[in-house]
């Protein structure tokens, strides 16, 4: 709870009222110190001040300014059209990609790919973050329309870095993109076009994946062609809990999926759901996972339990697993795993 009180009487009685509550740790910021108090269960009180840091407040403000990652007043977003609510997103989505990607970034270029860009306000936003971090980008924004690939390609012009950025008209799976890249983004591919960025993403070896899902038709049209597993009825029996148990069951599968195929994968939240409801994030990093036959064992166990066939399971061969052998399929078909 924030509230603002006048000084005097008014915050004085709810300072009073708040040490009447027995809270453990206090932590107190005021213009020129902060103070924290810790008191033990012996009822001693730890104190410990310190001089406060307050670069990012005006003289007499107690707001922090809000920071960007890039300036909601860049030039970039008038470029490129994007309103306020989308400014928001890409900075959150931005965020992401900041703790992500290593501390510093590797030597040398650095490729990226916006797979189902749109109006590519990823697409450049990403290259400018990544110029600013240090970086040598080389970003390419697919669209399955020509119409956007003009219309970005002319933006590209118009902001300078037609060099650095370009943009292809195809589908995800088949549109040219060449070097293989080292960065995959998705930003609300709708449906199963996040499934087929994340096979494109797995087939290239990327280093990283963001991809932040959009709707999830496929699983839950599967859900609804079949009786659900006991004890689970109740769990899809109203339209709106099996749409929303869509939505987990989809990321959970394609999550646990990616993890078989040896990417470390973080789902989180990366912006409130005010902003959009859609604001869930698949942040994948490639290497590192010990227990790929596991994952792989998992995944197996979820989508024999519900008799699904997600869409990305498809579009790839079976994992190999730890020691670079093929992981059979349920039913021990014969598999070939791509190089």
């Amino acid at each position: 709870m924030t509230r603002n009180l006048p000084p005097g009487a008014p915050a004085e009685a709810a300072i009073d009222q708040l040490l009447a509550e027995p809270f453990g740790n206090w932590h107190v910021e005021t213009s020129t110190s902060t103070l924290q108090l810790r008191v033990t269960k012996k009822g001693t009180a730890q104190v410990h001040r310190s001089t406060a840091d307050r670069a990012d407040t005006g003289p007499g403000d107690h707001d922090r300014a809000k920071r960007y990652l890039l300036d909601p007043d860049d030039p970039l977003f008038a470029a490129i059209g994007a309103n306020a609510a989308k400014r928001r997103q890409v900075d959150a989505f931005l965020r992401a990609l900041a703790a992500t990607l290593p501390d510093p970034l590797p030597a040398g270029p650095l490729h990226v790919v916006d797979l189902g860009c749109g109006n590519a306000y990823l697409t450049f936003a990403a290259y400018r973050y990544l110029v600013a971090r240090g970086a040598q980008p080389v970003v390419t924004g697919v669209d399955v329309r020509e119409d956007q690939r003009r219309r970005n390609t002319a933006l590209a012009d118009q902001l300078g870095c037609a060099g650095q950025v370009r943009f292809v008209a195809g589908t995800i799976r088949q549109a040219p993109v060449e070097p293989a890249p080292d960065l995959v983004l998705a930003l609300h591919a709708c449906d199963t076009a996040t499934d087929e960025a994340l096979a494109r993403a797995v087939n290239w070896q990327a280093r990283w994946v963001l991809a932040a899902p959009c709707c999830h038709h496929d699983i839950a049209a599967q859900l609804r062609r079949q009786p659900a597993p006991q004890p689970y009825g109740p769990l899809v029996s109203a339209g709106i809990l099996r749409e929303r148990f869509a939505d987990v069951l989809t990321d959970t599968l394609r999550a646990t999926l990616l993890r078989a195929y040896g990417y470390r994968v973080d789902v989180v939240e990366f912006i409130d759901s005010q902003h959009t409801p859609r604001n869930l994030l698949l942040r994948a990093r490639r290497g590192g996972v010990p227990d790929r036959r596991e994952q792989h064992r998992a995944y197996r166990a979820l989508v024999d339990q519900w008799a699904v066939t997600p869409r990305l399971q498809t579009l790839l061969p079976a994992p190999p697993d730890a020691a670079g052998a093929v992981v059979p399929d349920a039913a021990g078909a014969a598999v070939v795993s791509r190089p």
